[in-house]
């Protein structure tokens, strides 16, 4: 594990999330009445002058998306009204679409099963032609084991890494039906347990699975690329970076629990760079020691930011800013259980961005 101590820093000795609660923190659009939805079209929320100009300050290839975006409360933020979890997922895309800062959206529920090619169509649809989704591959080929109803794996799944399976049930609906709206394809791979333990034995088959994904047709799905994330401190090596390199696919920097901060990360991003810039595929998931149950609890109903993460929101402009400077583009997701509010933290994350960008 020396070359992971050398490139990433050592995860385990990293410090523990330290709350700093701002209940308080301002919204972007005030606190606005209460409207009821009218009828099944979800209204988009006019923006003020101040993110409108915002916005104008930031590279249009800098594409900030939400972690989904079937949230009620955003209402005054992105959209105008009360509607229901189901109606903003069925027809909330176009109302983020109109917001001046989301220039993208993370299509999360295809981690828990494929989703038909008529779906992704609708997606596609709903949203301007700049707009682009990051979307999940399906756990029946992400996640090594088979797991039961408390999350535990039971049996190992001998659909992990099948590639015809990623091809059939992932990549052809996800770029036939987004076209040129389809950003990273991401395989989000769950933690991996004893298989971890085999570094040499894993990267082995992640190459091989990595090897036989079909090239990515760029007059079908010309900003289009694929992404591997990965859940394991321990496998986040040179190595792992090389093979990512060797395979033109793009490493995921993902700011989340049980992976060393954004800062260290940086350095594996720098690596995948050296020599050819690449795209920045780059997810703001969770607080370092904090679960996803403890922040959905704490977060809900997500309509502000509840305890800002400064530092990891520094360290991410930093990566992202060096990835613009290069000319490539940069798809930073963010969701709600990072600090409480995902298009809050974006407009915080948005300011400090054009900032540096024009110092």
């Amino acid at each position: 594990m020396t070359e992971n101590l050398d490139l990433f820093g050592d995860a385990a000795a990293s410090q523990a999330a330290k709350p700093a609660a701002n209940s308080s923190a301002p919204r972007a659009a005030g606190d606005p009445e209460k409207k009821k939805p009218v009828g099944k079209v979800v209204q988009p929320w006019t923006p003020d002058a101040a993110l409108v100009a915002l916005a104008s300050r930031l590279p249009p290839n800098l594409h900030f998306g939400t972690s989904s975006w079937s949230y009620p409360g955003w209402h005054g933020m992105v959209y105008d009204g009360q509607y229901t979890e189901s109606l903003l997922s069925r027809n909330g895309l176009r109302a983020c679409g109109q917001h001046p800062l989301l220039r993208a959206a993370g299509i999360d529920r295809g981690f828990y099963g494929p989703i038909p090619l008529a779906d992704y169509l609708n997606y596609a649809a709903q949203v301007p032609e700049h707009f682009r989704f990051l979307v999940k591959a399906p756990a029946s080929v992400c996640d090594a084991w088979l797991r039961g109803p408390d999350g535990a794996g039971r049996l190992p799944n001998a659909a992990f890494l099948n590639a015809e399976i990623a091809i059939r049930d992932f990549i052809v609906p996800a770029t036939g039906g987004l076209g040129q709206r389809c950003g990273p394809l991401l395989f989000q791979l769950s933690p991996l347990a004893g298989l971890a333990d085999d570094g040499p034995a894993f990267f082995e088959r992640l190459d091989a699975f990595l090897a036989a994904l079909p090239p990515l047709d760029p007059t079908l799905t010309p900003h289009a690329c694929y992404a591997v994330e990965i859940r394991d401190a321990a496998l986040l090596t040179p190595r792992y970076i090389r093979l990512l390199r060797e395979r033109g696919i793009r490493f995921c920097l993902a700011a989340r629990d049980r992976l060393p901060p954004v800062s260290r990360q940086a350095h594996a991003q720098a690596l995948m760079d050296e020599g050819a810039p690449g795209p920045l595929v780059l997810r703001w998931m969770l607080r370092e020691g904090r679960s996803y149950t403890m922040a959905e609890q704490a977060f809900a109903p997500f309509d502000k930011l509840v305890d800002e993460d400064a530092q990891t929101r520094e360290a991410i402009a930093d990566v992202v800013v060096r990835t613009l400077r290069t000319g490539q583009p940069a798809y930073v997701i963010v969701s709600n259980n990072a600090e409480g509010c995902a298009p809050l933290s974006i407009a915080r994350l948005a300011a400090v961005i054009a900032d540096r960008l024009a110092s």
